[in-house]
């Protein structure tokens, strides 16, 4: 482990994405904490939000794919910015609009995040630009810095909102759906924000750059060319493993649509009648908890292998989950439990980002990037039309239940798949370079 040594070495467009993640992250974290009340806000029922959240879903998905695959042809950063200007329209529309069908378009193209989680295709594209950047060696710092600025990110747009909802409501007297509308005009100033510093990102970023610059991957345009039409135009490395690795992927994710966060915040404001700051609060704490863990969790990729190191930390963290339910009327070990879940629920992704860019050619790392993230994605459509019709029937807390089962699932098959490739990931990384 070496963490300072990567910090003062990365360069300018490392940090440029640390930046960017943040601040994505950020205005996910604000329009999370408010996203399932607007819309209960504006008398829409529990079942047509889980509609609605499962609808956005698909359409980012379709997005994404679309934009990710062709990333590599069109400009990694150009796809950015237009991802960027698809946000602030979003933020714009939901501030000035109620109709439940023109809102469900804007979530669509302007990647609303009904989980507070990744969507769009900014996240397969960053982690495929930082690992054309990043030697192995330095992988797992690297990694490990990009899910910290993200969770802080996270934590930081919880608790502005929280607070500005509150202060705006209680204080300054405004109607609260005034107030949820502010959050999204909000959103779109962070997008605004990510649009000015996406300008400022290098050609190094690119494929073609780095193509240019590694002889062994030399291809000549024609070919080049032929291979971004392709759907085929994946190695057979890449072939071999993304079947198996999309199966896990999309399981645990299937478990996580059931209960992201929107609706773990619904359900503690139903049950505890928390108000927004103090929902705020907790999920600052969460995502800060969060934060910090991405830092370990570099360490355990380094020691155990990237594979132990998502069983090591999946696990339990499925378990502190799936207790929740057990204990449903006790706030503070619900709280507790929450944030033992969160402290380990990311502790995966450094590991995660590991095993995918260690086991795939450099060639593939952004297709295989944009086809696993929105595997994830499409899975995790199926959950909130259901945890919709759960929690009209006062039944939301088996959602907790059927999240921590899929987990359980896909760390099972993981185990039995690819718990073998640890050595020779771990061997890849003991090679030293610098940056």
């Amino acid at each position: 482990m070496h963490l300072l040594k990567s910090l003062s070495q990365s360069n300018k467009d490392i940090r440029i994405l640390w930046v960017s993640v943040f601040i994505r992250m950020a205005s996910y974290g604000l329009t999370n904490q408010v996203l399932t009340l607007y819309l209960k806000s504006l008398n829409i029922d529990e079942f047509k939000i889980g509609i609605f959240m499962t609808l956005t879903l698909i359409g980012d998905t379709l997005i994404s794919y679309y934009l990710t695959w062709n990333a590599d042809r069109i400009g990694r950063k150009r796809v950015m910015l237009f991802g960027c200007l698809m946000m602030f329209v979003s933020g714009v529309i939901f501030c000035f609009c109620s109709n439940f069908y023109v809102l469900l378009i804007a979530a669509i193209i302007g990647v609303i995040s009904p989980s507070g989680d990744e969507t769009g295709p900014f996240k397969s594209i960053e982690e495929a630009s930082i690992a054309c950047l990043t030697p192995h060696n330095h992988r797992p710092e690297i990694f490990a810095f990009y899910g910290l600025f993200a969770t802080l990110g996270s934590a930081l747009g919880s608790l502005i909102c929280g607070g500005f909802v509150d202060w705006m409501n209680l204080r300054m007297g405004f109607e609260v759906i005034f107030c949820y509308k502010l959050v999204f005009l909000g959103y779109a100033g962070f997008a605004w924000m990510k649009f000015v510093l996406m300008l400022f990102l290098s050609d190094k970023c690119e494929i073609n750059h780095q193509l240019d610059e590694n002889s062994q991957l030399l291809i000549n345009n024609e070919n080049q060319e032929e291979e971004d039409k392709s759907w085929f135009s994946l190695s057979q490395t890449a072939k071999y493993y993304l079947p198996k690795l999309l199966m896990i992927f999309m399981l645990d994710s299937l478990g996580y649509g059931f209960m992201p966060s929107a609706w773990i915040i619904y359900y503690l404001k139903i049950t505890f009648k928390l108000t927004a700051f103090a929902l705020g609060t907790l999920f600052f704490i969460t995502n800060l908890v969060d934060s910090i863990s991405s830092l370990p969790s570099a360490y355990f990729a380094k020691t155990l292998g990237p594979v132990k190191a998502i069983l090591f930390t999946q696990i339990p963290s499925a378990i502190f989950f799936g207790l929740i339910t057990i204990i449903r009327d006790q706030y503070f070990t619900v709280c507790g439990l929450l944030i033992l879940y969160y402290t380990l629920t990311t502790m995966d992704v450094v590991p995660r980002q590991i095993l995918l860019t260690s086991i795939m050619p450099q060639k593939d790392i952004v297709k295989v990037m944009g086809i696993v993230n929105i595997g994830k994605t499409l899975a995790r459509c199926i959950g909130p039309v259901i945890t919709g019709k759960l929690a009209e029937g006062n039944k939301l807390y088996l959602g907790f239940i059927i999240n921590a089962g899929c987990v359980l699932m896909a760390d099972m098959i993981l185990a039995g798949n690819f718990l073998h490739l640890d050595n020779e990931i771990l061997i890849k990384q003991s090679f030293i370079e610098d940056i």
